[in-house]
């Protein structure tokens, strides 16, 4: 589990592979440095088990069903990706629940300045948008983030300025495709309802 408080930003250093999966190499000082075999560490928003750390890098393995769901198939050497390790026992909940199993790709709509920070709309499927609520929680490439407001097929967040400093989110550009998960909480309360 995560809480979508990113602790470190990490950078695509080797990719290798195809259909049957890539194995995902990353340069992260901080990260690498705690990190164990068989950890789990969210990337972007995506959870993936470390199979081998040291050196200041980091190696995973996606699958092709990681690949499908995820925004992870358009990674490119030299790109940066948020990091976060998984929660243990004891540490600060400081954004949300987390689980770093991605529902959608979303896409951006819109990145207008608002104060100092960014409001940015992000296009998404139906099965999302109905899980969100306004100053509810969810994860965009692996950030813990407030609903600002909903539309029909999108909806909007605002960027504070540390945000935009600490994670890849200052990136953020119209039709760029982003991981989405939307609130476990309200996905198990969804599903309590429909039965």
């Amino acid at each position: 589990m995560f809480t979508g408080i990113v602790s470190e930003l990490g950078r695509v250093a080797a990719l290798d592979g195809g259909e049957r999966g890539v194995r995902l190499e990353l340069e992260a000082p901080r990260t690498a440095a705690e990190a164990r075999v068989g950890d789990s560490i969210s990337v972007s928003g995506v959870c993936l088990t470390v199979e081998s750390a040291g050196d200041g890098r980091m190696s995973f393995h996606a699958v092709p069903e990681t690949l499908r769901r995820t925004t992870l198939a358009g990674l490119r050497v030299g790109v940066d990706v948020n990091l976060e390790p998984a929660v243990r026992a004891g540490e600060p909940l400081g954004g949300h629940y987390v689980q770093g199993h991605v529902d959608a790709v979303g896409r951006i709509q819109s990145v207008e300045a608002e104060g100092e920070g960014l409001r940015v709309v992000i296009e998404a499927p139906a099965d999302v948008i109905w899980l969100c609520v306004e100053k509810g929680s969810i994860a965009v490439e692996g950030v813990s983030l407030t609903v600002a407001e909903l539309y029909d097929d999108a909806f909007a967040v605002a960027l504070v300025p540390h945000t935009l400093e600490a994670t890849t989110l200052s990136e953020l550009v119209p039709g760029r495709q982003v991981n989405l998960e939307s609130d476990v909480l309200a996905k198990y309360v969804a599903r309590l309802v429909m039965r």
